[in-house]
């Protein structure tokens, strides 16, 4: 296996540009998908770009000027949960996230990259309305978390390119909700997760947002449901529950598997939106 230790964020990016590579923060993810035989190396057809330890990815800071929050992709989960600039709602996904030995490790950027359906942190993420920053040599594009993941370990990072941030809008939301649904409260894949947030004004919802995971090839979430619900009376929400509930109709396709079952999955993930509604004030 070859590997590549760069020292700066400059030279993992113009290594990345002459040749092909695996980048490798934690390795938690990675490890596991690309593990061989008991008692043998893990197998890596490329070579491996070594990124967990550069500085510029290890930041988190509050930008002023933009009131932004952003997050290197190599500051781990534990560092994370120990941050108070970031928001609860991802802290209660990570908290319930495989193991602390595990989150010493793994990082938020790899979480996102594995593009998993049933990564934990997206539907947070999705809610936050976190955008994601991706750089080569030659230009820098953001692109929203929601836009990123096109399916199972499939997403729109260029072979040229790597996650450097993860941005997210600091709103103050009057309420927010999460919720894994899994085997074990850690150390277990999502069977459903649910992440919810909203603001409102006088009884009234002014923002909302919905995003559900594992039950789908990406975390589902409609605008066009968020939008119904825009500028709805709370004390209207439970009757429109029906409504609601159809409109995700088309988008939650979960599948069996090991793990639970497909009807499993939607009966849980529209309850746990049911919960979710109904207990906005």
């Amino acid at each position: 296996m070859v590997t590549i230790t760069p020292k700066t964020l400059d030279e993992a990016l113009e290594f990345r540009s002459k040749e092909r590579m695996i980048p490798f923060a934690g390795g938690t993810d990675l490890m596991v998908r690309r593990r061989s035989w008991s008692g043998t190396s893990p197998h890596f057809e490329y070579p491996v770009l070594f990124i967990g330890k550069l500085p510029e990815l290890k930041k988190i800071a509050v930008a002023a000027e933009d009131n932004i929050l952003a997050i290197g992709a190599g500051v781990s989960l534990t560092e994370l949960l120990e941050h108070p600039e970031v928001p609860e709602i991802l802290k209660q996904a990570i908290r319930v996230m495989a193991s602390p030995a595990i989150r010493n490790l793994a990082t938020l950027g790899g979480n996102i990259c594995n593009s998993s359906p049933a990564a934990d942190t997206l539907p947070p993420l999705t809610v936050l309305s976190a955008t994601l920053v991706l750089q080569n040599t030659a230009s820098r594009r953001e692109v929203p978390v929601v836009e990123f993941i096109k399916g199972p370990g499939h997403n729109d990072l260029k072979t040229d390119e790597l996650l450097t941030a993860i941005h997210i809008p600091v709103v103050k939301n009057n309420f927010y909700f999460y919720k894994k649904v899994g085997t074990r409260k850690a150390d277990a894949l999502s069977k459903v997760s649910f992440a919810g947030l909203a603001q409102t004004s006088d009884e009234i919802i002014t923002e909302i947002k919905i995003a559900i995971g594992a039950v789908a090839p990406r975390v589902v979430s409609s605008v066009e449901a968020e939008a119904f619900l825009k500028g709805k009376p709370i004390s209207d929400l439970p009757k429109l529950l029906p409504e609601l509930k159809q409109m995700y109709e088309e988008y939650i396709r979960p599948i069996d598997d090991q793990r639970s079952s497909a009807a499993y999955r939607k009966e849980v993930s529209f309850r746990l939106m049911e919960h979710f509604i109904t207990q906005l004030k």
